[in-house]
């Protein structure tokens, strides 16, 4: 196979980079393209990252496989594998029957300072604070070596199904993904190596599988033997040592009282967790259905309001009532100090740097479909490519195919495993020059997994993507702290975490939204209005055209006040031990298939029942007064990669109990059979 040349490309040879440093990286391009094809006798041992003590990015591509000998390998001008010197294995050019859907050598994507690492900014345009768990990628260089108009020939990595029918290892998946982007799954697991062995050929010879068998769970890099088994409760590394020991459950498998909060560190354990005090503040949860004292399990859909918040919209509507910042009397700057209010307490839930990084919309599915038509349509383009992965909700699936048809752009989707966890080196091997976004869940609604998010973010972050989280089914469950994460937008509904419907918020960092533009225009987000022009507010007014729902930030911000008077942390201790010991008890009803058995996973539980309909388990259930979904729950994707259209899907929050939980099993065990 030749080689092209420069003016068989179009490219003036004057054009080209020259100074050793950029052939240096050109040439690390081309030996990157040979490494990832694996044909002919180029070098295509894996890259083999020297990682510090604390968990980081290889540090540089220095150390990457050389040509036989050590010896560094040739480069033509346009720092493509050039012709064999010596004994140098010759380079490969591919021809247009391997071109498939990944580019090495693509322009720079995403906005300025997310284009790649810098020594003064590694991950991003917006320096992270110093709680942040950032990866140092100051020596890694740019993957993007040539400007947007050198228009250098692209370089492609083939599809999964391609791999799997010309490599060994039948069915072992992540075999040939390390046989086939050893670069992809060193880095991925230099990044986590809790979720990518680095050598998964060799049984019992990986720390993470060692741990798994000492321990029963993977390891998470950011926490040490002996820490809480429930990682998203452990601070980042860089502010354990100045954070107090969080609290987890004592889990006991007998009737009596709720588990109480114990600590591992020195600090004292909070207050036991008191769920019958709990349930008093919830005056829905104190009613009769069918005959029985209602069950609510049915909390990723909506969660049942607390008396305060529910105080607070009654008194907003009965004394405040008014439109916000645009009037100068009594009651308007009422209602804006209390909507501002909102914003203020829904910033310090997410520990975001500024109030003015929240912007409120009717939820989840309005902030996702802003940030598609915002960000995305300026950004996204044909070629280019989005990721999201298996189990997500169809608010995170619709919005970017509907951006992707209208741009040429394409999706593309990380799958998970048969536990229903994301298969992290596969995700790995999807980044690329043409990744424009990733936009991913944190917590999976139909399943219950609870991604590695952090690690997610890390690794787009590597290749100057910036990432979008649905924290939707995580913000009622998990502590979330946007900065020490990283996120750059992360969305959430206000009906999940015990607030009213039709509000929610998204975060975002600073220089994002600043260069976006509005998405829908109306009254306040504008400074000013001619029939030629339109003058537009800086954010988070420019995306809240319109009057709000004043009385729903109120509300949110109540609920937020409720959810940190409990603390997070013991509500995710609380509810870990109650959906193990629900799921223990699942497991003993005849014919009962639990759909998502994650290591790492939040209180939903999705079943079926061999012989009787979803929908029949489903009424069953509400004749007992327990409230359960049936359906797709808005996740067909999820459920279909496990063989079904729709299941049962259970669900708890901190106000059920292990009554709760005894009801619905005897409920389970007494249903009619066919």
């Amino acid at each position: 196979m030749t080689t092209l040349e420069g003016p068989a490309l179009g490219i003036p040879t004057g054009s080209l980079p020259g100074t050793p440093g950029e052939l240096a990286h050109a040439d690390l391009v081309g030996r990157l393209a040979r490494e990832i094809y694996g044909q002919g006798q180029a070098a295509s041992q894996p890259f083999a990252p020297s990682l510090p003590a604390s968990p980081q990015l290889p540090q540089g591509l220095e150390s990457l496989p050389q040509g036989p000998g050590g010896a560094s390998l040739p480069a033509a001008d346009l720092g493509l594998p050039s012709a064999p010197a010596g004994g140098l294995p010759s380079g490969l050019q591919p021809d247009a029957a391997s071109l498939g859907a990944r580019s090495f050598g693509a322009p720079p994507v995403g906005l300025p300072g997310l284009t790649g690492p810098s020594q003064a900014n590694p991950v991003g345009a917006t320096p992270a604070p110093a709680s942040a768990n950032l990866l140092d990628l100051s020596a890694i260089p740019s993957v993007h070596p040539y400007p947007a108009q050198a228009k250098l020939p692209e370089y492609f990595v083939p599809s999964l199904p391609e791999v799997a029918a010309h490599l060994p290892g039948g069915t072992d998946l992540h075999r040939q993904i390390a046989a086939d982007h050893p670069r992809a799954n060193a880095f991925a697991h230099a990044v986590a190596p809790s979720l990518v062995p680095a050598a998964p050929g060799k049984p019992g010879g990986d720390v993470s599988q060692e741990h798994f068998a000492r321990f029963g769970h993977l390891p998470h890099p950011s926490q040490p033997d002996g820490a809480s088994d429930y990682y998203f409760l452990n601070p980042a590394p860089s502010a354990r040592k100045k954070s107090a020991a969080q609290p987890r459950v004592e889990p006991s498998r007998h009737a009596g009282p709720a588990p109480r909060v114990t600590s591992h560190g020195s600090v004292p354990a909070g207050a036991p967790f008191d769920v019958e005090h709990v349930r008093k503040d919830f005056p829905a949860l104190h009613q009769s259905v069918n005959g029985h004292p209602l069950v609510w399990l049915d909390n990723a859909a909506t969660t049942h309001k607390p008396q305060s918040v529910i105080d607070a919209t009654s008194e907003f509507y009965g004394r405040h009532n008014s439109n916000i910042h645009r009037a100068a009397h009594t009651l308007a700057a009422r209602s804006t100090d209390l909507f501002e209010g909102g914003r203020e307490k829904t910033r310090r839930f997410l520990n975001a740097p500024s109030k003015d990084d929240i912007v409120f919309l009717r939820g989840t599915t309005e902030a996702i479909n802003l940030v598609a038509n915002s960000y995305g349509r300026a950004h996204i383009g044909p070629g280019d490519e989005i990721i999201v992965s298996t189990i997500e909700h169809h608010a995170n699936i619709v919005p970017w195919q509907l951006l992707a048809q209208s741009t040429g752009a394409t999706i593309r989707v990380i799958p998970v495993n048969d536990r229903g966890e994301i298969i992290f080196e596969q995700y790995a091997a999807l980044l690329s020059g043409r990744t424009k976004i990733v936009s991913v869940t944190h917590v999976a609604n139909a399943l219950g997994t609870v991604n590695p998010i952090r690690e997610i973010i890390a690794l787009a972050h590597a290749y100057g993507v910036p990432v979008l989280v649905d924290a939707a089914q995580s913000t009622p469950h998990i502590p979330i702290d946007v900065q020490s994460l990283d996120a750059d937008f992360l969305v959430f509904s206000g009906h999940k975490v015990f607030g009213p419907t039709g509000i929610g918020a998204l975060y975002g960092k600073k220089h994002l939204l600043e260069a976006m533009p509005p998405w829908q225009g109306g009254s306040h987000m504008i400074e000013d209005v001619t029939f030629s022009k339109t003058v537009y507010k800086g954010a988070p007014e420019k995306f809240e055209a319109g009057t709000p729902d004043i009385a729903g930030a109120v509300g949110l911000g109540a609920a937020l006040d409720y959810l940190e008077s409990i603390g997070l942390p013991a509500i995710a201790a609380y509810e870990h031990d109650l959906l193990e010991y629900a799921q223990e008890g699942l497991a003993e009803v005849k014919g009962l298939r639990l759909i998502g058995t994650a290591l790492n996973k939040a209180s939903v539980m999705s079943f079926t029942v061999n012989g009787v309909s979803n929908e029949a388990v489903a009424h069953h259930l509400d004749a007992h007064g327990i409230a359960v979904r049936s359906g797709h729950h808005c996740a067909l994707p999820a459920l279909r990669r496990f063989g079904v259209d729709q299941s049962v899907r259970a669900s708890l929050a901190f106000y059920n109990t292990r009554e709760d939980v005894d009801v619905f099993l005897r409920a389970l065990h007494t249903l009619p059979r066919p």
